[in-house]
């Protein structure tokens, strides 16, 4: 007789224990995760054990969101020939 899972408790968040590769995922993804899981442990109510688990996750999304940022700041440079400019608000807006 098989018995009943148990429910997680008030406050985990599902995306802790997401089986998704961080590597395939797209930055919005990958941050909407991270903020779950920062949410869920803010509130203090998961088991220790889940909680490693969810730093572990937490951070490897880091890694791969500030790798992705890293990679965009690369590009932006490629395009701009090698110099990023600082940004002035109101440039290209008809007036």
């Amino acid at each position: 007789m098989s018995r009943p899972k148990p429910e997680p408790a008030a406050g985990t968040d599902s995306a802790i224990v997401s089986p998704t590769v961080v590597g395939e995922m797209k930055f919005e993804m990958a941050l909407a995760e991270l903020e779950g899981i920062i949410t869920s442990m803010e509130g203090g109510r998961l088991p220790l054990a889940e909680s490693l688990a969810a730093y572990r996750r937490g951070s490897e999304l880091l890694r791969h969101c500030q790798q992705q940022l890293a990679d965009a700041e690369r590009e932006i440079q490629i395009l701009e020939n090698g110099s990023l400019r600082d940004f002035a608000a109101g440039n290209g807006q008809a007036g």
